[in-house]
């Protein structure tokens, strides 16, 4: 964009040029001072005292210095470096408290290509907090906000996203923030769980099937495919889908069509496709045991899901916000020490282990404050259940269980027997609750009980 701004009247026009933008957005000069802003920035983050010459940094993050002098990029100096329009996510002091937005700095030059000014433009991330949450993705360490500026680029889009990471580091949570910030969020995302399905019911679960196309087909049966059209389609562990479904699956992406297990009528369905692993997927294609077509297929925008251990600077925020979401009636804490007892684990079992620990935690405390030897306990249930969990490093440092002692271990089986029985005690039998509790699918669960 080419402006003369050499008077006060080409001045004016900038400022006011602002209120053209359907987003808050202020008129920065180079040294950072904010100079004008329109009125959704007002609306949104409040009014800025122009006459006391504040600076963008000064306003939206406190800070004294430029951000990437107080360790975080910096749109303006990187536009400043490139020539060109730049984008970040930061997370913004605002009156509702810390938030993440989505920011874009565009340069205004003069007709000779003297920069003159730039033109900022915050978006709110509504999918993510940088507070406790109940209902959103939350975090603000630098994986996190690097994950989450990649959610904001593709939502709105209907480009396929694979997300890759670690079990239990809340790739669920991902789909659904991707999901909620796109243009589909209106309408639903379907979710398959494709662990442990042979061929015959993945395709019957995924495309439907019509009365008596196979014992115990006593009803017409609306595949997923079909529920999601105009939303959603989110694809659990994509790795486990049998190799000889993939053909399908892939027929599916490339022209929406297919047809219910036992009917001849060719459907359609409109749907954007996001697709979660723990597996190696590159690796399986060299192997042989996934199909390298379908590989490309989904893999047009990958996500990495970081995992607890990378977010060691949100595990304060992570844990209060679990607190939060297992007990809304009543409120807990933790102790300063019970909290080095957590940042000294590894946590193998990422987001998902460290909300099981919490609500053992819940269950064994006596008041509404989680002491130390509350949280030491609930890892030593971890170490019974399962001794092939490395817990070493917890162990060493805070003598969970003394290396002298002579310990008679469960069998595997023998303790998940036990565990699970004690949830379906405690639960009331309720195996949708049971099934989130243990971090398991509810056809899992059933599996296991038999």
């Amino acid at each position: 964009m080419n402006i003369i701004a050499s008077d006060s009247s080409s001045f004016d026009g900038l400022a006011s040029m602002l209120e053209g933008y359907d987003c808050p957005a202020i008129l920065v000069s180079a040294d950072y001072q904010i100079l004008a802003i329109n009125q959704c920035y007002r609306e949104e983050f409040g009014e800025v005292p122009l006459q006391q010459n504040k600076r963008c940094f000064e306003v939206s993050h406190g800070y004294s210095v430029p951000c990437d002098e107080a360790g975080e990029d910096c749109p303006l100096s990187a536009t400043l470096q490139s020539g060109r329009k730049e984008r970040v996510l930061h997370i913004h002091q605002t009156p509702r408290g810390k938030e993440h937005v989505d920011v874009e700095m565009l340069p205004i030059h003069d007709n000779q290509g003297q920069l003159l000014f730039f033109v900022e433009l915050l978006r709110s991330v509504p999918v993510a907090s940088a507070q406790d949450s109940s209902n959103k993705l939350v975090g603000s360490s630098k994986s996190f906000n690097r994950m989450l500026e990649k959610i904001t680029r593709v939502s709105h889009s209907d480009a396929s996203v694979l997300l890759l990471g670690e079990s239990g580091s809340g790739k669920e949570l991902v789909a659904h923030a991707v999901h909620q910030g796109g243009h589909r969020a209106s309408n639903s995302m379907v979710t398959l769980e494709c662990a442990g399905l042979t061929d015959s019911l993945f395709e019957s679960e995924l495309f439907g099937h019509v009365k008596g196309s196979f014992t115990g087909a006593h009803s017409n049966r609306i595949g997923l495919v079909e529920l999601a059209n105009g939303g959603t389609l989110f694809l659990d562990e994509i790795g486990d889908v049998p190799l000889s479904m993939q053909v399908k699956l892939l027929r599916l992406i490339e022209t929406g069509a297919f047809r219910p297990v036992g009917s001849s009528t060719v459907k359609h369905t409109n749907f954007r496709l996001i697709c979660a692993t723990h597996k190696n997927l590159a690796q399986m294609v060299r192997v042989g045991e996934f199909r390298q077509d379908l590989y490309y297929r989904i893999n047009v925008f990958p996500i990495h899901v970081p995992s607890l251990r990378a977010r060691q600077d949100d595990l304060a925020l992570l844990t209060n916000t679990l607190l939060k979401r297992i007990s809304e009636r009543k409120e807990y804490h933790l102790t300063d020490t019970a909290m080095q007892v957590l940042k000294q684990y590894d946590f193998p079992g990422n987001i998902r282990e460290l909300s099981n620990i919490l609500n053992r935690a819940t269950l064994l405390t006596d008041t509404n404050l989680i002491e130390r030897s509350t949280i030491q306990e609930c890892l030593e249930i971890d170490r019974e259940l399962d001794p092939l969990i490395d817990t070493s490093s917890a162990s060493q440092s805070l003598s969970i269980i003394d290396a002298g002692e002579d310990k008679e271990w469960l069998d595997l089986k023998t303790a998940e027997k036990r565990y699970l029985s004690e949830l379906m005690a405690f639960y009331q039998d309720d195996k949708e609750q049971v099934a989130k509790i243990a971090g398991i699918s509810l056809r899992s669960l059933y599996r296991k009980l038999e």
